[in-house]
């Protein structure tokens, strides 16, 4: 009889499944509206979650016949990905009331993905990358056509299912030319095979394999869902596209390729090279003539990426510490711009064209300040974190002797300058039409104030951020 395997380093992930099960049992078994009370306790489950991933982690360590892995890597960015979960949870209360949406599922999804979410980051084998990629995606659908009664919601669910099935297709074909080509599908398996070089199948699998998890991030070509999807599917939905699946699926790019393909760097960087010149110019330029916030979220998100891809296509620790300061940052700004998005009410609908904010900033003055503070760190204006996120790939990709990559990564963020100062233009100096409502929920307003401090505060204490970025691309390369 063959032992158990060691359970405790996936003591979070065990949590959070019980967590689903029995908060769904709970929705299930009371008669009354419990989608508030359902959510605070999901909330609940994500912190203990939190505090929990860093007490199972000491070390590397390796279960579940080594296809569970948890290191100083996978410890921080599942603690992203609480944290955007939570974030979620915290924005959908209220807006789930108001739009008449309170069943009590849509939390228990936020933890089935999140689940998913945590299972990618620690998958140490192409079988487990797979599950953890599917359960998170099959929550996924489903919550972006959670608002059933709206087309354009629906539209956007059924979009997302069609590509991100293609997506999950395409990574499945390059697992399996992987596995026939390399006899295994374990990572530390493959990093082993590829130390003198890797056959022509193996090359093509991982291409297949990088083109799957594109999808996943939005990175060009690979982006068309992401401008409709963001659109139609619900604000506090479209929030948690644009952080959590996005962190999850970076950290599982990051881990498949530095880890079983770090000895290939040369044959795959230079498809991540393309990639991201390709979603920085279109994410600079496809946002600026977008009249819908969403979209413009969505065209942003892909702009990002390419930022974020400059550092794995340096591939070394210092690029991909770059990648994990980044994603931090760009949770806080995410997060807190889609928060100041669910406030833009107009007669108790909500409001999602960029001349609706039209003199937000005398009528909601601190949520335009905050709003004012995400787009110009997004931006990249110095002293704002967003200045440091750039930084610190770009510098990665100077010292690598990546400097046109570098450089294009400039003139691109001054090109997206112009959309984030317009909306600056319109919240402060453009007369409204009609007035926002005011009373944007208590909830909603600690998000934005608490993101807002950390952005622009940053600068005041970087060396937490930086040296734990630091330590997790440590531990990613065996440090």
């Amino acid at each position: 009889m063959s032992e158990l395997p060691n359970f405790a380093p996936a003591l979070p992930e065990i949590f959070i499944a019980l967590s689903a099960v029995a908060l769904l049992l709970l929705g299930v078994f009371r008669k009354d509206d419990s989608t508030q009370g359902i959510s605070a306790l999901a909330i609940v489950a994500m912190v203990l979650a939190g505090l929990l991933v860093p007490a199972a982690s000491g070390g590397r360590t390796l279960t579940f016949s080594g296809m569970f892995v948890v290191d100083g890597f996978s410890v921080f960015a599942k603690l992203l990905v609480l944290l955007a979960s939570g974030f979620t949870l915290a924005m959908a209360v209220n807006w789930l009331g108001r739009e008449k949406l309170g069943r009590f599922e849509f939390p228990v999804l936020v933890l089935i993905a999140t689940l998913g979410m945590m299972l990618m980051i620690s998958a140490n084998n192409l079988i487990a990358l797979y599950l953890g990629l599917e359960l998170q995606s099959l929550a996924l659908y489903v919550l972006a056509a959670y608002q059933r009664d709206s087309g354009r919601a629906t539209e956007a669910g059924l979009k997302y299912f069609v590509l991100g099935s293609l997506a999950s297709g395409m990574l499945l074909y390059g697992a399996t030319l992987i596995y026939g080509f390399a006899g295994s599908t374990s990572f530390d398996a493959l990093a082993h095979s590829f130390q003198h070089g890797a056959p022509v199948g193996v090359i093509v699998g991982v291409v297949f394999v990088l083109t799957g998890l594109a999808f996943k991030i939005s990175a060009v070509p690979f982006h068309m869902w992401t401008p409709d999807v963001y659109e139609g599917a619900p604000t506090p939905v479209t929030a948690f596209f644009a952080a959590g699946p996005k962190i999850a699926a970076f950290a599982l790019l990051i881990r498949i390729m530095v880890g079983p393909f770090g000895e290939l760097t040369h044959q795959w960087s230079q498809v991540v090279v393309f990639i991201s010149v390709a979603s920085m110019f279109l994410g600079a330029f496809g946002a600026i003539a977008q009249t819908n916030i969403k979209r413009l979220m969505a065209y942003s998100s892909i702009g990002h990426v390419g930022y974020a891809l400059i550092g794995l296509a340096v591939g070394d620790q210092v690029g991909i510490r770059g990648v994990l300061i980044y994603l931090a940052i760009y949770l806080f700004m995410n997060v807190g711009t889609f928060a100041v998005i669910l406030m833009m009410r107009q007669k108790g609908r909500l409001m999602e064209g960029i001349d609706d904010l039209a003199g937000f900033s005398k009528t909601h003055p601190m949520p335009a300040l905050a709003l004012a503070v995400f787009m110009l760190s997004m931006a990249g204006v110095p002293p704002l974190a967003g200045f440091f996120g750039k930084f610190y790939v770009f510098m990665a990709a100077v010292d690598k002797g990546y400097v046109t990559l570098a450089i294009i990564g400039v003139l691109t963020s001054v090109v997206s300058a112009f959309y984030y100062l317009r909306i600056i233009k319109i919240m402060y100096f453009d007369e409204p039409v009609e007035v926002l409502d005011h009373g944007t929920g208590k909830g909603l307003g600690l998000i934005t104030a608490v993101n807002a401090i950390l952005v622009a505060g940053f600068i005041l204490a970087p060396s937490f951020l930086t040296s734990s970025a630091g330590t997790a691309a440590q531990a990613l390369f065996g440090g």
